[in-house]
């Protein structure tokens, strides 16, 4: 008996507090907001060749015959030649322009042959392309109206992790539905995006809200719903946007030039572990490492060398290797920027003068570019001079060694692996496998110092370390 007096005493005072929540009412907010968001359809035409059938003699048959038409469609002449038909995709977009300038995700409007944009009052307009820019994942359209319905725009920069947020969009093709969370976190980097740090958010997000509005409590937009992690392809807890700050950088100059020119340095970074950090004399990881610096580039020229590491880029702290390339890509073109780096363990300031991102092409290219046997030696590898075929394959010149083979010992400790090339150890440049033994000999005991290597075409730094 006293134990159900006890749960009945709990459950009559728990009431209370429940009523005391105060969860945000939205309907203000969409009834406010909801008729500057559009849903938008593209339509693409794709040739598809016909499937080779035999060809079949046709019979002769009167004019007027049915079976005329059909028999020459599948066995006549002209059955090989390509097929086209049209795919369609659904997406979401909002209006920053009363005089019909809307934003939405490249996405959602890659390669289409026609966009229509659907209005809040049903009407239905062909939009015109005015720019996207891939590596934002931002695009912008524009359709033929007047004294259009206009979204306020806000700052992404003030937003917190905890604040309310809503979404409109169309999901599914189901026009101007409505989901809210909160903001999950700030300044995510996701894998395959270098220049967004985006807003993580709990707000559904499903196929056909891409391109549509983020709203914070005070109806301005604060993102574009963009990406979605998930292991379903459905929502997962995990939505992202695209900082409505990035945006509207990108949207100006889409406007004024139809394309976005981006700042660039011309290295290769990592980001630093704890073993790396100690390794370069740093207190604390923090920063990016330069795995390479490319011929011809800014940094090149500044005097950037590898194993320096950026912690500090016109006066923004470095904490990881993401926050370089968005800090360099909002900077402009021309501009002349201070750099602080840690080189063998002492800070150093560089100047270096921002230059244009390339293409993705030419970027790439850039990126991109037998003697006996040696013996086994004191880190547990087996290496070996680089042949003229690999270094044609490699794109290298000169330097480096490649490993043949890895036994238990330091160097599988730190993550080598065979096929990998060796191309610099304890700040050293390795131009042979002689040298290389040499400078493994002089390697403290118990200090882990950084090793670059190259690994698939991509340089890496691992932190080796020879127990005392």
């Amino acid at each position: 008996m006293r134990r159900l007096l006890t749960v009945v005493f709990v459950c009559i005072f728990m009431m209370p507090l429940a009523h005391a929540v105060n969860l945000p009412d939205f309907t203000g907010l969409v009834k406010q907001v909801a008729p500057a968001v559009v849903n938008i359809s593209t339509t693409q035409k794709i040739k598809h060749p016909h499937m080779k059938r035999p060809n079949v003699e046709i019979p002769d048959l009167p004019e007027d015959s049915p079976w005329g038409d059909l028999l020459r469609k599948f066995f006549g002449d002209d059955n090989n030649g390509p097929e086209e038909f049209n795919t369609q995709s659904l997406g979401s977009g909002f209006i920053i322009d009363s005089n019909g300038y809307i934003i939405t995700n490249n996405h959602v409007i890659k390669n289409a042959d026609e966009i229509i944009v659907r209005l809040s009052d049903r009407r239905e307009l062909k939009a015109k392309l005015i720019g996207t820019d891939p590596r934002s994942d931002v695009a912008l359209l524009k359709i033929d109206a007047k004294d259009l319905p206009v979204v306020k725009l806000g700052d992404s920069d003030k937003l917190q992790a905890g604040q309310w947020v809503m979404a409109i969009g169309s999901p599914f093709g189901f026009d101007h539905s409505v989901s809210a969370g909160i903001v999950s976190a700030i300044g995510r980097n996701l894998p395959s995006e270098n220049y967004v740090p985006f807003i993580q958010t709990d707000v559904a997000i499903n196929p056909g809200n891409s391109g549509g509005p983020l709203f914070n409590m005070d109806g301005e937009v604060v993102g574009i719903n963009s990406q979605i992690y998930s292991r379903t392809g459905g929502f997962m807890g995990l939505s992202f946007a695209i900082p409505i700050n990035v945006a509207t950088s990108v949207v100006k100059q889409l406007r004024e030039k139809g394309k976005v020119s981006r700042g660039w340095l011309g290295i290769l970074i990592q980001d630093i572990n704890r073993e790396l950090a100690e390794s370069f004399g740093m207190k604390e990881p923090m920063g990016a490492v330069v795995l390479k610096v490319l011929d011809d580039s800014p940094a090149k020229k500044a005097g950037f060398k590898i194993g320096d590491v950026v912690v500090e880029f016109n006066g923004k702290k470095i904490e990881r290797s993401s926050d370089l390339p968005i800090a360099v890509g909002s900077t402009p073109v021309g501009e002349t920027a201070k750099v602080k780096v840690i080189r063998e363990g002492k800070p150093v300031e560089l100047s270096v003068k921002i230059a244009e991102l390339p293409s993705e092409d030419k970027l790439a290219s850039s990126e991109g570019k037998e003697n006996a046997p040696a013996k086994a030696n004191r880190i547990g590898i087996v290496v070996d001079e680089l042949s003229p075929e690999q270094r044609r394959r490699l794109d290298m010149k000169k330097g480096g060694i490649i490993v043949k083979e890895v036994t238990d010992g330091p160097a599988a400790d730190a993550g080598i692996i065979r096929g990998d090339v060796l191309l610099r150890i304890d700040g050293h440049d390795i131009n042979g496998v002689r040298q290389f033994h040499d400078l493994l000999e002089k390697l403290p005991k118990g200090k882990p110092v950084p090793m670059l290597i190259q690994r698939n075409n991509s340089p890496i730094f691992l932190a080796l370390k020879i127990p005392k």
